[in-house]
């Protein structure tokens, strides 16, 4: 791979792995602090809002201005969200002013997240070949994984054995460091913008804000392979749970939390370095579904078990169905884009992950609320389950998707 694609993977894996190591912290206080499951939700709404709300107008900037630029202002931004949490436990504040930090920095990262997506999908075709994309992707993934297991593992033991001021210093250092990795490398050029149509102002950005909308709504392989994500992590996903399971079911405190963390990510990081070795294509569609149920089988074993070991085993397998879907997908997105709509492309995508990941926290906070952690643990199995099995009935497109022919 390219020094140029080396430097921007190695800024994405220290962004990651900072931002994981404060999603564990932040978790764990806010659970401390307020002792309910909803906070824990809450926390997912307040990166959702920026992230969901913003996404649609980033992917309207990257197509229109410099994504490396645009990339090094989103990890300024994190930076920045490092510095408050690290703020929030090293400078004396009242019970009230610390919650605030915390969701404060979380709103931060929901904002860096809605430009994040997007800058690398415009920033990596310019710095690969087109028949090196698939690969690209995979080591970004893969990259992001480990990172992903390091993070929340590195997290709750320096959280655990140092404390909170030693691991928010930490995270600072590391989203410090990402900025000044992405430094390093060469501005890239702006793409040449494509002809418009005499539109007023107004409306030549609202257009331009819903031509990615419209390009992936109207696409027979993109819509539901997103839909598919979205919809099984939005119910499946059980990370905004894990402190309660941490803490009052596993007994395994911050420590355990990290681990807990870090699982998933562990799995999904093998299963991306094996995938970097290897070409999906003509069976990529059925290789997605087949991904996408074995982690629903997996999200019910866990909410079933209260045996550690088989706890960490379904989370490690779920991880590397995961990391299976995340890689077609952004194969498929990346091969079906047109040069001049990536970012915008990009953001649609970024919105389905978001729905499922940050909607998916606050899903979980809230059902858990009601019906208890456990419950809501094997409602989502059970409801992942079901989404494959209708995606897989209502498109026959995606059923039948070759990546070599996107």
């Amino acid at each position: 791979m390219p020094i140029q694609f080396k430097k921007l993977m190695s800024a994405r894996f220290l962004f990651t792995f900072g931002v994981q190591m404060q999603a564990v912290v932040v978790a764990w206080r806010i659970y401390d602090l307020m002792g309910e499951p909803l906070y824990l939700g809450l926390v997912g709404l307040a990166e959702a809002i920026p992230a969901l709300g913003l996404a649609l107008f980033a992917g309207h900037l990257v197509d229109h201005g410099n994504p490396l630029i645009i990339y090094r202002r989103v990890l300024s931004l994190s930076f920045f969200s490092g510095l408050i949490v690290y703020s929030a436990h090293s400078v004396p504040l009242l019970f009230q002013h610390q919650v605030f930090a915390l969701y404060s920095a979380s709103v931060l990262t929901g904002i860096a997240r809605a430009f994040s997506q997007p800058t690398i999908f415009a920033i990596v075709p310019q710095l690969l070949d087109r028949d090196k994309i698939s690969r690209g992707a995979a080591w970004m993934s893969s990259s992001m994984q480990v990172a992903r297991i390091a993070g929340p593992a590195v997290g709750g033991l320096v959280f655990g054995w140092l404390g909170v001021t030693v691991s928010t210093a930490v995270i600072a250092l590391l989203l410090l460091g990402a900025a000044l990795t992405l430094s390093t490398i060469h501005p890239l050029p702006t793409p040449s913008p494509q002809p418009t149509t005499p539109l007023t102002e107004k409306s030549s950005l609202r257009e331009s804000l819903l031509s990615g909308v419209q390009f992936v709504f109207n696409h027979e392989i993109l819509l539901p392979a997103l839909l598919l994500d979205m919809l099984s992590v939005l119910f499946g996903g059980v990370t905004a749970l894990l402190p309660i399971f941490a803490k009052d079911i596993l007994f395994i405190g911050p420590k355990g939390l990290g681990l807990l963390r870090a699982t998933p990510a562990l799995g999904a990081a093998l299963m991306g370095i094996y995938l970097a070795n290897r070409t999906l294509g003509a069976r990529a569609g059925k290789i997605l579904l087949y991904a996408v149920a074995g982690f629903g089988i997996c999200i019910i074993i866990f909410g079933l078990s209260q045996n550690l070991t088989l706890s960490l085993t379904a989370l490690f397998l779920s991880g590397a169905f995961d990391s299976v879907s995340m890689v077609v997908r952004g194969t498929a997105v990346q091969l079906s884009s047109p040069s001049h709509m990536r970012g915008r492309i990009s953001a649609v995508n970024s919105i389905f992950i978001g729905s499922s990941n940050e909607l998916g926290e606050l899903e979980s906070g809230l059902v858990a609320q009601w019906i208890g952690p456990i419950r809501t643990v094997l409602f989502g199995g059970v409801a992942c389950l079901l989404i494959v099995a209708t995606i897989a009935w209502k498109s026959p497109a995606l059923r039948k998707m070759n990546l070599k022919e996107l």
